[in-house]
């Protein structure tokens, strides 16, 4: 399919350009995925008490293992020893492997942040260095960015690199916190600013004079991954071992963490799916009164928003891979640096809403799964237990989820400011219709014709609210961060409403009728729902900025909302019943 641009969901009509969805992927696809989740399964999970014990040499020797397996090399170019497959693919192997958080972090953190900004922006000569070791788990890799004092501010960085025209090599110096895979890994990605000012990344090997690590943090959760101070006392480091240029490193540590938050966020989905089946399963089996707790009403409720929020996750999830892959392909081979640079970045803001979206989801559902298993869901013999404490997390590395929160309207108004998006236009348009309702685009029809409209309309509330807030404060709009949030918020449930309801209707009729009504069922719960919310923080917004005869004139973009009623209770029942009698199947595979 061809790539849209990035936020053209914004302004384009529902179901108007191509989705990628599970129904896509091929029987080699599904095989790469099996084989991580039987690792994951029989080899990691089978060792989870070494791991949590942080047993020394047994991450290591488990990664070693993926890599024979070919989990490590899925990213990497095949002239480098990879497989060289799509972000669609990765992510779905990432999603499947995603059962014991300390094992995917590491993973995660050698395959990602830690390969691909050699991938991406390094020389042949590093390439050929690095790639093949790192593909086959000889060599394990890490990314050192963050400091005790530049954590979100990255570009803050006190780490210096000083040129010694003597040798011609840098010397690196300085403090790197809670650097995942440190204890371990053979490379490092460094970050450092030469000569105090140009931020720069390099490539460090552990064996380099002058490099250390402090003791492994005691953590809340993922305490089998190993995370450790990087410190760096006048290491030397070759004029040749810079990745990309001197003062662009900012362009390298951005773009890969785009790449990190979005398969954050697919993997967070992967341990919310194994979740809920632990809760689906306990809910079968256990009865109070005679009757197996699954048939509760509360129960049902719990299942049925569980099962809804990891379904949309899922949509936006394999839509986002879908729109890189689509990029990816106009993309010469042998330019990975304009893929980062252009593909990737194009996506920045689905990037960062997947993140947020599928790091709370699992908050979400590993808190609802607990509760469902009551008093055993406390207790480390039920896998919840563990992924409530590992969950956490998701919401504070890869930028926290505030930051994504900025990140995402920050991104629309520059993208607005340089003309990527049509939005006057579209801005023109939603005026006439709030004018003159006869002016509006002929109402859809079909199974899901509400939700398709409560969407198109979500684009609307979006853009109007949207301007308003500029229109006022463009100046000082990113000091604002309460309406920041807000706005946000509006335009992550409207990536959701937008990328469900796409996925819902393409899937009609493919498959069992049953399964089209748990889809319909689903998406109609969270498109009334996350309606809901959009006119809310658009209401909030108004009435937060304007007052008297200027916020009643605004005010009248509530005319164009539809009214959505639905029989919550009702539909929630029969979600959850079809899920105690058919189990998650095909539904979230496809």
């Amino acid at each position: 399919m061809s790539a849209p641009i990035g936020g053209h969901w914004l302004v384009a009509p529902v179901g108007s350009t191509p989705q990628f969805t599970g129904a896509d992927f091929t029987e080699e696809d599904l095989l790469y995925a099996k084989t991580a989740e039987d690792f994951v399964r029989h080899e990691v999970l089978g060792r989870l008490a070494e791991i949590e014990e942080k047993r020394e040499g047994v991450m290591p020797e488990l990664l070693k293992r993926a890599g024979a397996l070919g989990l490590l090399m899925i990213d990497i170019p095949e002239r480098y020893g990879g497989l060289g497959l799509h972000k669609t693919t990765s992510m779905l192997v990432s999603e499947r492997g995603a059962l014991c958080a300390s094992f995917s972090v590491s993973w995660g953190a050698h395959t990602g942040i830690g390969t691909l900004p050699i991938v991406y922006y390094g020389t042949e000569a590093q390439k050929t260095r690095y790639l093949p070791k790192l593909a086959t788990g000889e060599w394990l890799a890490a990314y050192a960015l963050t400091e005790p004092q530049a954590g979100s501010d990255a570009l803050a960085i006190s780490t210096r690199g000083t040129f010694d025209p003597a040798n011609g090599a840098y010397r690196l110096s300085g403090t790197k916190q809670f650097i995942t895979n440190a204890g371990f890994a053979d490379v490092f990605t460094v970050f450092a600013k030469v000569d105090g000012e140009r931020f720069t990344a390099f490539l460090v090997e552990r064996a380099s004079p002058g490099l250390s690590t402090g003791p492994e943090e005691q953590k809340l959760g993922i305490r089998g991954s190993s995370t450790r101070q990087l410190i760096l006392e006048d290491v030397p480091v070759a004029a040749d071992a810079v990745l990309g240029e001197v003062g662009q490193g900012h362009k390298i540590a951005f773009n890969i963490l785009n790449i990190g938050r979005f398969k954050l966020g697919a993997g967070a989905i992967g341990a919310a799916k194994d979740c809920l089946q632990v809760a689906l399963d306990y809910g079968r089996q256990r009865r109070q009164n005679g009757r197996p707790i699954a048939s509760f009403g509360m129960i049902q409720r719990k299942l049925a928003d569980m099962a809804t929020r990891i379904y949309v996750a899922d949509s936006m999830s394999y839509r986002t891979a879908g729109l890189m892959d689509a990029a990816a392909a106009a993309v010469p081979d042998d330019q990975p640096r304009r893929l980062v640079e252009e593909a990737v970045e194009e996506y920045t803001i689905e990037a960062s809403i997947l993140k947020v979206f599928g790091t709370e989801t699992l908050d979400f559902v590993a808190d609802e799964s607990l509760q469902i298993l009551g008093g055993y869901g406390f207790m480390a013999d039920y896998p919840v237990e563990r992924h409530y404490r590992d969950s956490r997390i998701n919401r504070i590395f890869e930028g926290t989820n505030e930051i994504n929160r900025l990140i995402i309207p920050a991104t629309l108004v520059k993208r607005i400011g340089r003309g990527r998006l049509a939005y006057q236009d579209f801005l023109q348009q939603v005026d006439r219709e709030i004018a003159d309702p006869a002016t509006w685009p002929s109402p859809p029809s079909g199974p899901i014709a509400r939700e398709m409209r409560a969407a198109d309309v979500a684009k609307r509330v979006v853009a109007y609210t949207a301007r308003v807030l500029i229109e006022r404060e463009l100046a000082s709009l990113r000091d604002r961060q309460q309406h920041l949030e807000i706005l946000s918020n509006m335009i992550i449930d409207l990536y959701a409403m937008d990328s469900v309801v796409g996925r819902t209707l393409r899937l009609l009729g493919n498959g069992p009728r049953e399964a089209d009504e748990l889809r319909i069922a689903m998406t109609n719960v969270f498109t009334a729902s996350a309606n809901e919310r959009v006119i809310d923080g658009a209401r909030r917004l108004l009435v937060n900025e304007l007052e008297g005869e200027e916020l009643r004139r605004h005010l009248r973009l509530e005319a164009v909302v539809p009214h959505f009623p639905i029989r919550t209770i009702a539909v929630k029942t029969r979600i959850a019943e079809a899920l105690v009698a058919r189990g998650l199947g095909p539904v979230f595979l496809r």
